[in-house]
C-alpha cells in the first residue's frame, strides 16, 4: 500500500527534523563556543539524509499510487500535502540549490562585516550575485508550480497566497496607515501632556524578569511540561511540538522589552504545542505558513499582552515579581508607545506595516528585473521619505542593508509580517463575536474560551488549508484590512481615552 509508504517515510522524517531542530535551538543558546565546528557538520550531515530521503525518486511513484488508493478524509489530505511538499522540494536542480548556498553565504558573511561599515559599495556585487539567483529561481519555481515568479516564491512561506490578493489589500492599508500615523502620533502627545510618562525604574534582575515571563508563558497557556525559557542573541521559538524551546534576551533597564519578547514566541509556541499530534509525522501536521504562525505570535503580543485588559489582570502579577506597582494608566503609554523610525525589528504597531510594504513593493520590483539592486538605495530612500518622512540616501545600513533576509535569498518572505498582524486582528474580531465576553475574561488572566476558540479555529487544523482558506474558515470572510485599521484605531487614535 503506497500510502503506508508515504506514513512510513513520515516516521523517518520527523525523526530527522526533531534532531535538527533541537541541535539547533541548542546550538543558539547552550553549546560551548567551541563545539561550532563539529555541529555544523553534524548538522549538514543531518540535513544532506533529510533532503536525500525527502526527494528519493521512487516517493513520486508513491504519491501517485497513493492518490488512486481508497484513503479516509485526513490520509487524502495527507497525500495533497506530500505532494505539495515533494513538488517544492525537487524543482530546482541539485546544482542550483549548491550555488545559490555558496552566493547566500558568501552574502551573509559581508553583510555582517559590511553593514556594521555601512559599506553598500562594497557589498552590492554580492547581493547583485544573490538577487541574480532568486530571479532564476523564482523562474524555476514559477515553470514547475504554474505561478507568477514572485507568487512561487511566496508559495514557499505561506502556501496559497497571492500578490493579486495581498496588494490591493496592503494598498489600502497603507493609505490608512499615512492619514493615521500622524494623528496617533498627535493623540499620544496630548496624552503625555496630560499625564506625563513615568519612567522606568532601570534596575531588573534578570533572574526576576525570568520568573515573570514563565508566570505570564503560563498564564496564556504554555504547557512548561513539554517546553523551556532559555536566553539568545535573538528571541526565537524553536525545537519541536513536544519540546518547544523559546528564548529571549533581557535589559535590566526595562522590563518590557524581554516580557514582549516572551509573549510573542509564546504565541508561536502554542501554534506548535497545539499541532494535531496524530498527524506530527505528516506534512499535513505542520503549521500552515510564516503569516499564520505570525498571526499566532501577533496574537498573543498584540491583542492580548498590549490589550489594557490584560493589563488590569498583569500589573499585580508584574508587582509580585519585580517589586514594582504601576498603575493602568502609567503603564499603557510604555506599551502603546508609538514612534517613526529606520528600523523594522525596532518599530511600534502602528508604523511597523509601512516597513514590510516598502520591503513587499521594492523586492516584486527586483524578482521582476523592473528595478535593478544598484539602484536600490534611491529607491528605499523615496518610500521611506514617503511612508515614513524620513530619510536613508546617505546611510544604506539602516536601509536596504538593515535586514538579513536578502542577503540571504529569502525573497517573499517579508509579507508574512504585516499578513501575521492583519490575521490577528480578523482573528481576534471574530472570537469577540463568538465570545464578546472576551475583555472581560483577559482582565481576570483567564484564557480557557479563547484558547479554545483558536485550538479549534486555527491550531487543530495544521496544514489542511491554504493559508487563505484556514482563515477564511476560521473567521468566515477573506483577508480584511478593515480589523486590521479598525484595531489600531480603537487603540492608538482620537477615540483613545484620555486624549
Amino acid at each position: 500500500m503506497s500510502f503506508q509508504k508515504l506514513d512510513d517515510l513520515g516516521h523517518k522524517l520527523e525523526a530527522l527534523e526533531h534532531a535538527l531542530a533541537i541541535l539547533g535551538a541548542d546550538e543558539a543558546t547552550h553549546m560551548a563556543v567551541g563545539g561550532g565546528e563539529k555541529r555544523a557538520e553534524a548538522m549538514s550531515a543531518l540535513a544532506g539524509m533529510h533532503h536525500a530521503r525527502a526527494t528519493a525518486p521512487e516517493i513520486a511513484d508513491w504519491i501517485a499510487a497513493a492518490e488512486q488508493e481508497t484513503l479516509n478524509e485526513q490520509q487524502q489530505a495527507a497525500v495533497r500535502e506530500f505532494r505539495r511538499q515533494y513538488t517544492n522540494l525537487t524543482c530546482l536542480p541539485v546544482e542550483f540549490v549548491e550555488r545559490q548556498t555558496t552566493a547566500r553565504m558568501r552574502s551573509e558573511q559581508l553583510w555582517r562585516d559590511l553593514r556594521a561599515k555601512n559599506d553598500w559599495a562594497g557589498f552590492l556585487p554580492a547581493l547583485e550575485g544573490v538577487v541574480a539567483l532568486v530571479r532564476e529561481e523564482a523562474a524555476l519555481r514559477a515553470d514547475v508550480l504554474g505561478l507568477d515568479p514572485y507568487d512561487a516564491l511566496m508559495e514557499q512561506y505561506d502556501p496559497g497566497n497571492r500578490a493579486a490578493d495581498i496588494t490591493p489589500v496592503f494598498a489600502e492599508l497603507k493609505t490608512f496607515l499615512r492619514d493615521f500615523v500622524p494623528e496617533a502620533l498627535a493623540v499620544q502627545e496630548k496624552r503625555l501632556a496630560k499625564h506625563p510618562l513615568k519612567p522606568l525604574s532601570g534596575s531588573y534582575a534578570i533572574e526576576k524578569q525570568r520568573e515573570l515571563g514563565l508566570a505570564m508563558m503560563a498564564a496564556v497557556g504554555f504547557d512548561l511540561t513539554h517546553g523551556s525559557l532559555s536566553v539568545s542573541h535573538h528571541p526565537f521559538c524553536g525545537g519541536v511540538p513536544s519540546d518547544v524551546r523559546i528564548t529571549t534576551r533581557y535589559k535590566t533597564s526595562d522590563f518590557l522589552s524581554a516580557l514582549m519578547g516572551v509573549l510573542h514566541e509564546t504565541g508561536h509556541a502554542l501554534y506548535e504545542q497545539n499541532l494535531p499530534r496524530a498527524w506530527a509525522h505528516w506534512p499535513l501536521g505542520k503549521a500552515r505558513g510564516m503569516a499564520v504562525h505570525e498571526s499566532q505570535s501577533l496574537f498573543v503580543e498584540k491583542q492580548i499582552g498590549r490589550n489594557p485588559e490584560f493589563w488590569r489582570w498583569a500589573l499585580p502579577v508584574v508587582e509580585k515579581h519585580l517589586g514594582e506597582t504601576w498603575s493602568i494608566e502609567d503603564i499603557l503609554p510604555h506599551v502603546h508607545r508609538v514612534e517613526r523610525g529606520l528600523i523594522r525589528v525596532d518599530a511600534d504597531e502602528v508604523t511597523y506595516p509601512l516597513h514590510v510594504i516598502l520591503r513587499y513593493e521594492l523586492e516584486q520590483e527586483l524578482v521582476s528585473g523592473r528595478l535593478e539592486t544598484a539602484d536600490l538605495p534611491e529607491a528605499w530612500d523615496a518610500k521611506m521619505r514617503d511612508y515614513l518622512g524620513l530619510s536613508t540616501i546617505d546611510n544604506p545600513a539602516d536601509g536596504p542593508m538593515q535586514d538579513v533576509h536578502w542577503p540571504g535569498a529569502a525573497f517573499g518572505y517579508f509579507p508574512s509580517y504585516t499578513l501575521g498582524a492583519m490575521m490577528a486582528a480578523q482573528q481576534w474580531a471574530a472570537l469577540t463575536r463568538d465570545h464578546p465576553s472576551a475583555d472581560e475574561d483577559l482582565a481576570k488572566g483567564d484564557l480557557a474560551a479563547i484558547n479554545d476558540w483558536r485550538r479549534q479555529k486555527i491550531w487543530s487544523q495544521g496544514s489542511r488549508w491554504s493559508t487563505p482558506e484556514l482563515l477564511e474558515r476560521a473567521t468566515g470572510e477573506k483577508l480584511n484590512a478593515t480589523h486590521f485599521t479598525e484595531h489600531l484605531r480603537k487603540r492608538y487614535g482620537e477615540v483613545l481615552k484620555g486624549a
